[in-house]
């Protein structure tokens, strides 16, 4: 990370963020593009079957999925989301995260 909580070799740059992470067997990957205190943007590439357990975060987070399909279930309630489609999941809400597929998603948490 650059001072400015950027990576550098992200800078000026433009960039496809389908290519910022890559899919691998059985994982869920992810690659941090920003930190600031003002919040993260972050870039997950998940395998098919794979997630993130149910939890909670103390501010409003903003999921774009990017390629492929997935559940997200916010406070109960699962939704299906898809390529060019966003959810947002509210701060203090119990979230959850499973592909339905391969999938990638940019992750923003604003703080």
């Amino acid at each position: 990370m650059t001072e400015q909580g950027v990576k550098s070799e992200l800078l000026a740059k433009a960039l496809n963020l389908k290519d910022l992470s890559a899919y691998h067997d059985h994982s869920v990957v992810s690659r941090e593009v920003i930190k600031k205190p003002a919040g993260t943007v972050t870039v997950f590439a998940f395998d098919a079957g794979e997630g993130l357990s149910e939890h909670t975060a103390p501010f409003d987070a903003l999921i774009y999925i990017l390629e492929g399909r997935a559940e997200v279930t916010i406070d109960g309630m699962p939704h299906q989301v898809q390529e060019g489609q966003m959810i947002i999941m509210p701060a203090e809400k119990p979230h959850a995260v499973k592909a339905s597929s391969r999938f990638k998603m940019l992750l923003v948490m604003v703080r």
